[in-house]
């Protein structure tokens, strides 16, 4: 056992939650190699979109460094030139793209202009599947996605097709993906990095590492799961409306967030892109299961930090133990 509350959550974000650097750096160098490939499509395929590769963009928790272990996916949007065409948005998440261009034409449904986003998938995956390195790899549409698994790697690439719009009235511009059903669908990515970097840098870099151990606790099977984005959302608003900075000792901030969780898991989430609305769709009965284990495991980090102030690391680790699991040691 760690002989400190310090060296012991050293220990767990090091050995259980964080990324292994090797791994890390591993799936960045598979994941540019993989967006080169896709670059170089409409050059080896006469019949594949031209490519609007400016506009490329990682996303996900992986670009975020919200990720924790096991590394499962990497999120990659790749951006096709539009080629003077336009979209009509009858909602958010039900998008009609129109094109005039004829390469863009032999994906549109049948007898119309509209670009049907599933077709758009599955020319990527053809495409893929001729990469000689991907010849033994698993590639199928999942949704809005072209997942690629590769044998070699313990991670899928989540593929995603989009258009990049040009401002609106308001003078916004967004990011197009499939919707699941052949439409498309409004998202902005650069929003969530750019506002999960501020929130971070502000508070001295403590922030990612509470999202990640937090993540963790909310992998465990003591109450149903808080969709990940929605409870990243729930810790960067706490930060943003906090001005005192998040302390460097990450077991001081669990506290707090526990703490928070309990009492806003029951309030609407507005997502800060402007774009899906409240975040929350969890039912009541989920959401009073996570308060109530939110709220018993706050009870238990102030036992625990008061543990530790009283020099009783032992105790103190053996209550943080009692939240975390026994990967806790």
């Amino acid at each position: 056992m760690a002989r400190t509350v310090i060296t012991a959550f050293d220990d767990f974000q090091k050995n259980v939650i964080n990324l292994d650097s090797e791994v890390t750096n591993m799936a960045r160098k598979s994941r540019d190699w993989l967006m080169k490939q896709i670059n170089d499509f409409p050059i080896k395929d006469i019949t594949f979109p031209e490519l609007y590769s400016e506009k490329n963009i990682y996303s996900g928790s992986f670009a975020r460094k919200t990720k924790i272990r096991e590394l499962d996916d990497i999120d990659l949007m790749i951006a096709f030139s539009a080629a003077y065409g336009s979209y009509y948005e009858i909602y958010y998440d039900h998008v009609k793209i129109f094109v005039t261009d004829n390469k863009l034409s032999a994906f549109c449904n049948d007898g119309t202009n509209v670009l049907n986003s599933r077709k758009i998938i599955n020319k990527i995956i053809s495409r893929l599947r001729q990469v000689s390195q991907y010849g033994s790899a698993n590639v199928k549409r999942n949704q809005e996605a072209v997942t690629l698994k590769l044998a070699t790697y313990i991670w899928n690439f989540d593929i995603v097709p989009c258009f990049f719009t040009q401002k609106d009235h308001y003078d916004k511009d967004y990011y197009l993906i499939p919707d699941g059903d052949g439409n498309w669908k409004k998202t902005d990515p650069r929003i969530d990095a750019k506002r999960s970097s501020i929130i971070n840098q502000y508070h001295d870099g403590n922030v990612l590492n509470v999202i990640r151990i937090i993540k963790f606790w909310n992998t465990r099977p003591t109450m149903p799961s808080i969709p990940s984005y929605l409870l990243e959302n729930m810790i960067l608003n706490y930060y943003e409306n906090n001005s005192s900075k998040a302390s460097p000792y990450v077991d001081i901030e669990i506290e707090k967030i526990l703490g928070h969780i309990s009492i806003v898991i029951f309030y609407d989430l507005d997502d800060p892109k402007g774009i899906q609305g409240d975040l929350n769709k969890l039912s009541y009965a989920e959401k009073l299961k996570i308060s109530n284990r939110a709220n018993i495991d706050y009870q238990k980090a102030i036992e625990a930090r008061n543990f530790e102030s009283n020099g009783e690391n032992e105790r103190s680790i053996r209550k943080w133990k009692e939240i975390f699991g026994p990967s806790f040691y």
